[in-house]
C-alpha cells in the first residue's frame, strides 16, 4: 500500500471511529493534522500520534528515523496556522518548534511511552524536531 492510500485509509477510519484506528495505531494517541503545502500551496492531511502537554498538542516529525524531515514540517514552518482534527473536534492551532533542553525532556517522554520513537532517533543523525501545537486564540 502507497503512502497516500495508507494515510487516506487511515483518514477514512479516523473520520468513522470518532478519532479512533486500528493497525499501526491501534491504541495510540492520533490527530489529523491540515497544513498547506509550502510550495504547492495545496491542502494536506497527515494522521500522526501526539502527545498531550497541558494545552498543546505535540508532534514529532520522525518520518520513521529517516534522514529528512517529513514535508508537513516543512509546511508547518512556512505556514504554522492550521487546523487539527482530535476526535471528533476541529482545531485552530498555532505551530511552534520546541528546541533545546525542553524539546530533549519532552522526546524522551515520547520515546518512553512508545518506545519506536527511540528506534527512530537512533536511525538518523538528525534531531528529530518536537512541534508544539497550541490551539489559537479566537
Amino acid at each position: 500500500m502507497s503512502r497516500t492510500d495508507f494515510n487516506a485509509h487511515t483518514i477514512a477510519a479516523f473520520r468513522r471511529n470518532h478519532g479512533k484506528v486500528g493497525g499501526n495505531f491501534e491504541g495510540a494517541p492520533l490527530l489529523l493534522l491540515h497544513t498547506t503545502g509550502k510550495r504547492s500551496g495545496k491542502h494536506r492531511i497527515n494522521p500522526m500520534m501526539f502527545l498531550k502537554d497541558g494545552e498543546r498538542y505535540l508532534v514529532f516529525a520522525s518520518k520513521g528515523g529517516a534522514d529528512t524531515n517529513p514535508d508537513w514540517y516543512h509546511n508547518l514552518k512556512a505556514h504554522p496556522d492550521v487546523q487539527i482534527e482530535v476526535g471528533d473536534e476541529i482545531i485552530d492551532v498555532h505551530a511552534e518548534e520546541i528546541i533545546g533542553r525542553e524539546r530533549d525532556r519532552l522526546f524522551e517522554r515520547q520515546a518512553t511511552l512508545f518506545p519506536a520513537f527511540a528506534g527512530y532517533q537512533r536511525r538518523t543523525k538528525r534531531t528529530i524536531p518536537v512541534v508544539a501545537l497550541t490551539k489559537r486564540k479566537r
